[in-house]
């Protein structure tokens, strides 16, 4: 797939489809992008699952954080991933060993590597990179 450009339908599609949500990088800071999209997903129905080493037992906007993709215990149908670009090799590692294998995987803006994104697509995987939810949801789905 062309991660240049998506089809409005696709990321609507996803955005609809796609209940469980797991936030890699999440951040326990307000400031920080990933503090704010799991507020986002929360206030629009989705169950948020916050992954990051440093937080693992915490709360992040009262959701409690796993250590590792590994070790959250559901299946997940998405994985949003607020990480730089360098660690997606590694993470597509993670998440092409899951038991169970997220419908998609979601890279926040700034955030590609085509060959990873290649990876997950040909186990199945749905790909949507450099993109943000929290701006595609209003943009695609509006009031829904």
């Amino acid at each position: 797939m062309n991660h240049d450009r998506y089809d409005d339908g696709y990321v609507a599609e996803i955005l609809k489809t796609v209940k469980t949500v797991a936030v890699l990088g999440a951040s326990p800071n307000p400031v920080r992008p990933s503090y704010g999209v799991i507020g986002f997903l929360l206030s629009k129905g989705y169950h948020v699952i916050p992954v990051n080493p440093g937080q693992a037992g915490k709360k992040i906007q009262g959701q409690t954080v796993y250590a590792a993709l590994s070790e959250v215990p559901e299946a997940v149908d998405m994985i949003d991933v607020f990480r730089s670009p360098e660690f997606m090799d590694e993470i597509m590692d993670d998440v092409l060993t899951l038991s169970t294998k997220p419908k998609v995987v979601w890279t926040q803006l700034g955030v590609r590597d085509d060959e990873a994104a290649a990876r997950a697509e040909a186990a199945g995987i749905k790909v949507v990179q450099d993109r943000c939810p929290a701006i595609e949801y209003p943009r695609l789905l509006g009031h829904h």
